[in-house]
């Protein structure tokens, strides 16, 4: 995986559609997709150029903040390769 990697980790769906919708306008990222991780966690997942992703990620968290709980946010600058494993199962 060549580009930067970004997830958001809410409470609940409603925040998370809300993360993906802001982070798609804010900035020029692909969503990736999403994953329930359980007992109502639920994880957003946006690649793209490093600047685009912390941008995207940023306006996401502020997003999801406002209409219910962010749990836990990241961007990974250059992750393993073997991270596309992981992610390409939950291409959108």
């Amino acid at each position: 995986m060549k580009a930067s990697l970004g997830l958001i980790e809410t409470k609940g769906l409603v925040p998370c559609i809300q993360a993906a919708d802001t982070m798609c306008k804010s900035a020029n990222i692909e969503l990736i997709g999403y994953e329930n991780v359980g007992s109502g966690l639920v994880t957003i997942m946006v690649k793209g150029d490093v600047g685009a992703v912390n941008a995207a990620v940023e306006s996401g968290v502020d997003a999801a903040a406002r209409v219910g709980i962010v749990v836990s946010h990241r961007v990974i600058a250059r992750p393993h390769n073997d991270i596309e494993k992981i992610a390409s199962k939950h291409k959108a």
